[in-house]
C-alpha cells in the first residue's frame, strides 16, 4: 500500500526526519549518494533538489558535473573492463594455424631436428608475440569503441540539453526522458506527463508502472510502489519526465543485484538437474562441452561469420597438408628418413596460412577505428562484414537527409489569412527575422504572381479587438501550449555571452520559436504570467502522429484541450472549422477537406512540412483526471484552427552523397512521416527522386511516390509485380518500413535501414544494417541497431558503406595474396619431388628452413600491410558485392591460381637451368642434409637462386593486388605524371612498403652469412645465378601486368562502366524506367 501526502498538506514528519540531520544548504558534495538517495522518494521535489544542489531549470554546471564524476566515479555496474594478457596470449597460441605450428614443432624437436624446430619454435613466438600485441591494440580500440556505443543520457546542464554516455551521469544531474530511452539512474521524477516505465527486469512486473512526480511517501514502501522514482535499466514505454539522479552505478537497486550475480562466460555444458539426469544426458552434456571446447579453440564456434568461415578455411587447408604430407612419403616409397620427415612437415605447413586470423582480426579493428573518425560507431563486428554488399538505403527525412534545424515559414489561419517569417536564418533566436502578413491563403497567393504583403504589427493595429484576433490568438495559444518545447536565453559557457537555447524535438522548437517571437511562449503564458494551468498530456505517438494537452485557463476556470499533428491525423478528429469567408464556426464537409489540403499542397510544394492545429473547450471539468481517460475520448470533436509549414533545409552534402550511391548501384528510399508533397519536394531536392518525371512511364511515376496508406493496401504479390519499389513512403508508419524491407529483400537486396524511435526496432532488425541515430535516437533503437550514426547525417551512411567496401577489397587482397603464395609453394615443393639423388632419394628444391622463411618473411607484415590500405578512387563506382561470395569470389580463386602456378612456374625455371644447364643434372648424395659435401654444390646454389625468387615473387604479389584490376605502374590512370605516379603510390602505404623492402632484403644475409646459409638454410652464396633470380622476379611480373591486362579488358567489355561526368538525369538509375512518351506523367496531386 502507498502512503501518499500532497505537496500542499504539511510536510511529512518522516521525511523531514531523514534530512532533519543534513544541512540542507550542503549538496550531495558533502554526501554519500547511497546515504540519501534510497530515501529520496520520502522528499519533495524542492527538497529533494535542494539537497542534491540542483537548479531544476538549469541542472548542474559542468565543473560541478566533473567534480562529482572524480568523487563518485563513473555510472556503471562494476563490469571489468580491464585487458587480460595472459587471456590474449592464449587465445593467440589456441587457433588451428597455430596448432598445426605446435604439433610440427613436437614432432621436429621429437626426431632430434633442433635446427628446424627452433626455427618453428621462432616462428611461433614471433606470431604469438606480433598477433598478441596487434590484439592488445585491438582490444584497446575496440574497447574505446564499446564506450561510444554505451547507452546515453539526455542531461541538462548549464541550461542545456546535452547528450552524454550514461556511465557520465552523476548524483544530482537533471535526467530528461522520453519514449525508448532507457533510464540511465535511479531518478526522483520532478516532472512526469503521462509517464510510464516498464520495470519488469527489476520487479518483474510485465505491464508499465506509471509515475507521478507529486507524490510523496510517509513511510518506507517497496521498490515497485515508489512511483515518483524511477530506475536505473528501466526503459520508458509512454510519455515523458524529468528527474534528478539520486542514486547511479552500484548504489542503484539494479546494482546492487548486479554486484550479487558474477557469471562468467563457459564453454562448460553442465547437467542441470543432477538427481534425474541419465547417462545420456550426461553424455550430451560431455560431447557439447567437448564440441563448444574444440570450437572455440580453433575458432570454429566463435567470432564474426568471415572469422568462423576463414577459421574452417585453415581447418580444411589442414586436411589438406596431411594428404600432402602423405603424398611426400609415398614418394619416397615409405622409407621415411629425418629428411623425409622434416620435407613433409614443411610441405604441410606451406598449405597454412598462419597469419590469416590474427591479419583479419587486426583489419576489422582497424576499420571500426576509422569508421568512428567519419562518424560511424559499429556496435556490432558483424555489420563490417556486410557493409560492401549493401545494395539498398531505406532513410528517413528529418535530421537525416535534412538539417534537422527547423524554422517556422508560413502560418495560415482560415478567415484570418496568412503568416510569413522572413530572413530568420537562426532556428533558436525568436528576435531575428521578420513577420509579414497577408490575407489570402496559400494557394491564393501560391496562383498570383503579385501579393501585398503588410508588417505583424500593422496587422495588430488594422484587427485589434476583431473576430480575426480573438481566432488568432485561439491558434496562438495552442500552437503555444500543445507544445513542450522550451526556448531560453542563457549565457554560454565557453563564450560568456548571452545565446538563445532550446530543448525538445526540431518540429516543436520550431513552432516555439515561432510564438516566442510574438510573445506567447509557453514559459510566459504557464510559468511566467500563470494564464494557464497544466493538466494533463498525451505525447506524440507515431501510430497517431499528433499529441494534445489539457490545460486550466485560471481567469477563466475553463478546460481546453490542445491538440497538434499531421494535418490528416488531426482533421479525422475534427468536426468544426474557423469558415474561411465567413470566421464563423460551420462543420466539415468535402469542401473543407477540399480547402484545407489545397493549402496543405501549397505549403508542402515548398518544401514545407505542414501540422495543423485545434482545439476543444470543454464543458465538463475533470482537473488531473483527464491523463486518466483514453486519447480517443479526448481527442474528439475538434474545432480545426489552422495549419504552420515549417522548412528544414536539406544538408548541403545529402545531394552528392545520393548521386555517389546512385553511381554505386545502391538504390535510395526515403520513408517520412511527410505530406507526400512536402516529401516529393524535399526527394526531389536531393537527388532521390529525378525531377523531369514525364521521361518515365505513367505506371513507374505512379509508385514512384506512395503514402503508407496506398503502400500498405498492396499485397505482397502486388507489391512484387510493382515496376519498382517506392522510392518515396509518405506518411510512413513503422509497420510499413518492415513490409518495405520484406519487399526488398524478396529483390534480393541488402538492406541498410536507419531509425531513431522504439517503433522502428522492428525494422531496424529485420534490415541486413540496423543504423540507428546517435543524437536524437532512442536507446531501444540504438541496442537493436548494427551501427550508430554519430551526426544524423545521411553522408554517413554512405561512409560507412565505402569504408565496408574498402575492408572487405583489402581482406580479398591479404587472403589472395597469402593463398597465392601457399598454392605456390605446395606445388613447387610438389613437382620437386622427381628430382632424385645418387641414392634415389627426392631432392628436395627448398629446404625446411627456406620454406618457413618465405612464411615468416612474406605473409605476416605484407598481409597487415594491405589490410590497411586506402580505398581505391573507383571502390564506389563499382556494383555491390554478393553478400555470399564477398570475399571468395570467383574472380579471387582465378587471381589464386594463376599467381601461385606462375610463381611455381617462375622458381621452378632457375632451378632447372642451375641444375640441368650448369650443374649437368648432378644431383648429389644427401642434400636434403645438414652435413654439406661437395656433391651438393650446385644443388645448394640453385636453391639459392630459387629461394630468390620465391621470397621476391611473392612479395610483388602483395603490390599487384594492391588493385585487383589495374597495373601496378598505373593505379590512377588520370594522373597528371603517368611515369612517376606509381612510385608515390607505392609508397603511399608505408607499412607495406618498408614489410616489402625489408623482405626482399632479407634474402641476401640468409645466402651469404656462413654456417647459417649451409647448416640452416642448406643453400650456398650464388654469383650468376643472381641474373635468373632477377629476370624470373621481373617474369612474374610481367605475367602478372600481362594477366590483369586481360583482366581489364574482359570486365571492359563485361561490365557497364559508370562515367561520372554524365548528368544524373541521362545517366540516373532511373534511366532504365524511362520511356519513349512525352506525354506529361508526373503525379497530378502532387505537381498541382
Amino acid at each position: 500500500m502507498s502512503f501518499i501526502i500532497d505537496n500542499d498538506t504539511d510536510k511529512l514528519e518522516t521525511s523531514q526526519d531523514v534530512v532533519s540531520h543534513y544541512d540542507t544548504s550542503s549538496s550531495v558534495l558533502e554526501l554519500e549518494p547511497e546515504a540519501i538517495g534510497t530515501q529520496a522518494y520520502l522528499m519533495s521535489i524542492e527538497r529533494c533538489c535542494d539537497v542534491f544542489g540542483t537548479d531544476m531549470n538549469l541542472g548542474l554546471t559542468k565543473e560541478k558535473a566533473l567534480q562529482l564524476l572524480d568523487k563518485y566515479g563513473p555510472n556503471n555496474l562494476g563490469a571489468d573492463t580491464k585487458i587480460s594478457i595472459s587471456g590474449i596470449l592464449i587465445h593467440q597460441s589456441c587457433n588451428a594455424m597455430i596448432l598445426v605450428l605446435l604439433i610440427s614443432m613436437v614432432i621436429l624437436f621429437a626426431i632430434h631436428d633442433w635446427i628446424t624446430g627452433g626455427v618453428i619454435t621462432i616462428i611461433i613466438g614471433l606470431n604469438v608475440v606480433i598477433g598478441g600485441y596487434q590484439e592488445y591494440r585491438a582490444e584497446k580500440t575496440m574497447g574505446s569503441l564499446k564506450s561510444l556505443s554505451t547507452p546515453t543520457a539526455k542531461v541538462i546542464r548549464d541550461g542545456r540539453v546535452v547528450t552524454i554516455q550514461a556511465e557520465k551521469v552523476v548524483p544530482g544531474d537533471l535526467v530528461t526522458l522520453r519514449v525508448g530511452d532507457t533510464i540511465p539512474a535511479d531518478l526522483r521524477l520532478i516532472e512526469s506527463a503521462n509517464f510510464e516505465t516498464d520495470e519488469a527486469l527489476l520487479t518483474g512486473e510485465s505491464i508499465p508502472i506509471a509515475k507521478k512526480a507529486e507524490d510523496i511517501y510517509s513511510q518506507e514502501i517497496p521498490v515497485g510502489d515508489r512511483l515518483n522514482m524511477a530506475f536505473c535499466s528501466s526503459s520508458v514505454s509512454k510519455g515523458r519526465g524529468t528527474g534528478v539522479a539520486v542514486l547511479t552505478g552500484l548504489h542503484t537497486e539494479i546494482g546492487k543485484i548486479a554486484s550479487s550475480l558474477k557469471e562468467k562466460r563457459t564453454t562448460i555444458k553442465r547437467v542441470e538437474n543432477k538427481e534425474d539426469a541419465t547417462l545420456k544426458d550426461y553424455a550430451r552434456a560431455g560431447w557439447t562441452t567437448i564440441y563448444q571446447t574444440v570450437g572455440y579453440v580453433l575458432g570454429t564456434t566463435e567470432g564474426t561469420p568471415l572469422k568462423k568461415k576463414l577459421s574452417k578455411l585453415a581447418i580444411y587447408l589442414f586436411l589438406m597438408a596431411v594428404v600432402l604430407a602423405i603424398v611426400v612419403m609415398a614418394s619416397q616409397k615409405f622409407r621415411v628418413s629425418k629428411e623425409v620427415a622434416i620435407y613433409a612437415i614443411c610441405l604441410a605447413l606451406s598449405m597454412i596460412p598462419s597469419s590469416l586470423v590474427a591479419v583479419l582480426t587486426i583489419t576489422m579493428a582497424i576499420g571500426a577505428k576509422e569508421m568512428v573518425k567519419r562518424n560511424v560507431i559499429v556496435r556490432k563486428m558483424d555489420a563490417l562484414e556486410h557493409l560492401g554488399s549493401v545494395n539498398a538505403i531505406c532513410s528517413d527525412k528529418t535530421g537525416t537527409l535534412t538539417q534537422g534545424r527547423m524554422i517556422a515559414r508560413n502560418v495560415y489561419i482560415p478567415y484570418v489569412g496568412t503568416f510569413s517569417v522572413e530572413d530568420s536564418d537562426e532556428p533558436f533566436n525568436p528576435n531575428c527575422g521578420t513577420v509579414l502578413y497577408n490575407e489570402n491563403s496559400p494557394s491564393e497567393i501560391a496562383a498570383n504572381d503579385w501579393n501585398k504583403w503588410i508588417s505583424y504589427e500593422e496587422f495588430l493595429e488594422e484587427n485589434e479587438n476583431s473576430e480575426k484576433m480573438k481566432i488568432y490568438l485561439d491558434w496562438i495559444h495552442t500552437a503555444s501550449l500543445a507544445n513542450i518545447a522550451v526556448v531560453l536565453e542563457d549565457k554560454d559557457e565557453e563564450s560568456g555571452e548571452m545565446v538563445w537555447k532550446a530543448r525538445g524535438d526540431p518540429t516543436e522548437i520550431a513552432i516555439q520559436v515561432f510564438v516566442s517571437r510574438i510573445g506567447y511562449s509557453r514559459t510566459r503564458l504557464v510559468k511566467e504570467n500563470e494564464l494557464f494551468s497544466h493538466l494533463a498530456e498525451f505525447p506524440f505517438d507515431s501510430s497517431v502522429k499528433r499529441m494534445s494537452a489539457v490545460y486550466k485557463d485560471n481567469s477563466s476556470d475553463s478546460e481546453t484541450i490542445y491538440t497538434k499533428g499531421a494535418v490528416e491525423r488531426v482533421l479525422q478528429c475534427c468536426s468544426n472549422w474557423y469558415d474561411s469567408k465567413t470566421g464563423e464556426i460551420s462543420s466539415i464537409d468535402e469542401s473543407t477537406y477540399s480547402f484545407i489540403n489545397e493549402n496543405v499542397d501549397a505549403l508542402s510544394l515548398k518544401g514545407l512540412r505542414v501540422l495543423a492545429f485545434a482545439k476543444r473547450e470543454c464543458k465538463e471539468k475533470r482537473g488531473r483526471l483527464w491523463g486518466e481517460l483514453e486519447r480517443g475520448e479526448v481527442e474528439r470533436d475538434l474545432t480545426l484552427l489552422g495549419i504552420i509549414g515549417i522548412y528544414d533545409p536539406p544538408r548541403p552534402e545529402s545531394l552528392p552523397s545520393v548521386k555517389k550511391c546512385h553511381k554505386a548501384g545502391i538504390s535510395v528510399h526515403m520513408a517520412t512521416g511527410d505530406h507526400p508533397s512536402t516529401a516529393k519536394a524535399i526527394a526531389q531536392e536531393v537527388g532521390i527522386l529525378p525531377h523531369n518525371l514525364f521521361h518515365y512511364s505513367p505506371e513507374v511515376v505512379k509508385v514512384m511516390v506512395m503514402t503508407a496508406t496506398q503502400f500498405d493496401a498492396l499485397s505482397d504479390e502486388e507489391i512484387d509485380n510493382l515496376p519498382v519499389l517506392p522510392l518515396v513512403i509518405a506518411r510512413c508508419a513503422p509497420q510499413t518500413k518492415v513490409r518495405l524491407v520484406d519487399a526488398l529483400h524478396r529483390r534480393k537486396q541488402i538492406v541498410a535501414m536507419t531509425g531513431d524511435g522504439v517503433n522502428d526496432s522492428p525494422s531496424l532488425k529485420k534490415s541486413d544494417i540496423g543504423i540507428a541515430m546517435g543524437k536524437n535516437g532512442s536507446d531501444v533503437a540504438k541496442d537493436a541497431s548494427d551501427i550508430v550514426l554519430s551526426d544524423d547525417n545521411f553522408a554517413s551512411i554512405l561512409n560507412a558503406i565505402e569504408e565496408g567496401r574498402r575492408m572487405s577489397d583489402n581482406i580479398q587482397k591479404f587472403i589472395l595474396q597469402l593463398l597465392s603464395l601457399n598454392l605456390a609453394q605446395a606445388l613447387f615443393l610438389m613437382i620437386g619431388l622427381v628430382f632424385r639423388d645418387n641414392n634415389g632419394y627426392s631432392v628436395f628444391p627448398l629446404s625446411p628452413v627456406e620454406v618457413l622463411w618465405v612464411i615468416v618473411a612474406t605473409s605476416c607484415f605484407p598481409a597487415m600491410g594491405l589490410g590497411v590500405e586506402k580505398a581505391t578512387e573507383d571502390i564506389m563506382e563499382k556494383p555491390p558485392k554478393d553478400a555470399k561470395d564477398a570475399v571468395f569470389t570467383t574472380e579471387l580463386l582465378i587471381d589464386m591460381c594463376v599467381y601461385g602456378v606462375v610463381i611455381a612456374c617462375c622458381c621452378m625455371a632457375p632451378f632447372v637451368i642451375c641444375m640441368y644447364a650448369f650443374g649437368n643434372a648432378d644431383f648429389g648424395t644427401n642434400c636434403n642434409n645438414t652435413s654439406f659435401a661437395e656433391s651438393c654444390y650446385h644443388v645448394f646454389r640453385a636453391r639459392s637462386c630459387a629461394f630468390a625468387v620465391m621470397v621476391w615473387c611473392a612479395l610483388l604479389v602483395a603490390w599487384e593486388v594492391v588493385h585487383l584490376r589495374r597495373s601496378m605502374f598505373l593505379m590512377h590512370p588520370e594522373t597528371e605524371r603517368p611515369y612517376t605516379q606509381w612510385i608515390c603510390d607505392l609508397w603511399s602505404n608505408q607499412l607495406l612498403f618498408w614489410s616489402i623492402i625489408a623482405g626482399f632484403v632479407t634474402v641476401f644475409p640468409t645466402i651469404y652469412i656462413p654456417v647459417i646459409n649451409t647448416k640452416v638454410f642448406l643453400h650456398d652464396g650464388i654469383s650468376y645465378e643472381w641474373g635468373f633470380s632477377f629476370a624470373f622476379s621481373l617474369l612474374f611480373l610481367g605475367c602478372a601486368e600481362i594477366y590483369k591486362w586481360f583482366k581489364r579488358h574482359h570486365y571492359r567489355r563485361h561490365e557497364k562502366a559508370h562515367n561520372p561526368e554524365y548528368d544524373l538525369e541521362k545517366n540516373s538509375p532511373f534511366a532504365r524506367y524511362s520511356s519513349f512518351s512525352r506525354a506529361n506523367t508526373g503525379i497530378p496531386e502532387l505537381e498541382n
